[in-house]
């Protein structure tokens, strides 16, 4: 079969590989869909430290069972499966409190294990054991189910900051991340959503598909919000870039009481922002942070995109076949796409 293997910084590879085959409690899955994300630029240019060479790319996958492994009961070949990226181990002392997004012997695909870029892959027995191979709804098709594991963790995010009924929301960022906390935030009730990016071409073409209340960019963003909401700023603010400016200015644009997400992580050499903490004092904001996603967020989130609640067909711009998978690592990287599929 054919795989895209990472082997370091800048050394994707296309090649061939053995078919594999499932071991105890594993699934072989025969790949449809697997999506792309910033994620995988970050490692194609960087690498990365869970990463040890050379290994299959690919976290955000879907496709359907082709064999089981010894001991693998409730699945059959056919059945339409999207797998979770992040595998918690589920016996540590944060799983058993229910934490298990911040599990701290947490495994990820593409990473610990090879991923979907490839025509087929295997679930390891960790994943059933968490119940983190789900059942993709009726009616949804692969593509749109890859897709349900960026959501799962744009959901994760706004429970953390617990967006509701009646809040202004901002959301920095207009990739594909911020596209889907638009469109959760308001299935979840938000009154307003504002969409905030400094590349104005990339933010007309996400406004043009989610449709925020106010599309805005530039340098005084801040001044924007706050005109926009009569000078009290917004319920909450989303940073889904991985930008500290974004993160002071949020800060500066959160109303009274309001949360504030750091959605998206900064660079590791960078990771230090300046924090007005008298703002934090005197408004009662909260600051959450937001780190991946559990497997029940990524079966919440294939509900959302089944009942129509999150809708996400329409922000896959791009479906590549795997042949052009460096292509669309490129496309992503210049940020000229929304959501960028990959079919093997």
């Amino acid at each position: 079969m054919k795989v895209a293997r990472f082997h370091a910084p800048g050394d994707i590879r296309l090649e061939e590989a053995p078919e594999p085959s499932p071991g105890p409690g594993e699934v072989k899955i025969r790949v449809r869909n697997c999506s792309t994300c910033g994620t995988d630029v970050k490692i194609f240019k960087h690498g990365h430290h869970h990463i040890r060479p050379p290994r299959v790319m690919g976290h955000e996958i879907a496709g359907e069972v082709a064999e089981l492994g010894e001991g693998v009961t409730g699945w059959a070949p056919g059945d339409r499966v999207q797998v979770i990226a992040a595998i918690p181990c589920g016996q540590c002392e944060e799983c058993r409190r229910g934490h298990r997004t911040v599990c701290p012997n947490q495994e990820s695909m593409g990473y610990h294990y090879d991923g979907g870029f490839a025509e087929y892959t295997i679930v390891p027995a960790k994943v059933l054991a968490v119940d983190g191979l789900n059942r993709i709804p009726d009616g949804v098709g692969f593509a749109e189910a890859s897709v349900a594991e960026p959501l799962a963790c744009v959901l994760n995010g706004q429970e953390l900051a617990r967006v509701g009924e009646g809040d202004d929301v901002v959301v920095m960022g207009a990739g594909p991340i911020g596209c889907l906390h638009v469109r959760l935030a308001r299935s979840r009730g938000a009154a307003r959503v504002f969409l905030v990016d400094l590349n104005a071409e990339r933010l007309a073409m996400s406004a043009e598909r989610v449709n925020p209340d106010a599309a805005l960019t530039g340098a005084d963003v801040v001044d924007q919000v706050l005109k926009l909401t009569n000078g009290r700023g917004a319920d909450v603010v989303i940073t889904a870039a991985a930008s500290g400016a974004a993160q002071e200015q949020a800060l500066q644009m959160a109303a009274r009481q309001g949360r504030i997400s750091f959605f998206g992580g900064l660079p590791k050499d960078n990771p230090v922002i300046a924090c007005d903490s008298n703002l934090v004092h005197y408004r009662e904001l909260t600051i959450v942070g937001a780190n991946g996603s559990s497997p029940a967020h990524n079966a919440r989130a294939l509900d959302l995109i089944a009942s129509g609640a999150v809708p996400v067909a329409d922000l896959i711009t791009h479906h590549l076949p795997l042949a052009d998978v460096l292509e669309g690592i490129d496309i992503v990287s210049r940020g000229i796409a929304i959501k960028v599929t990959i079919e093997p």
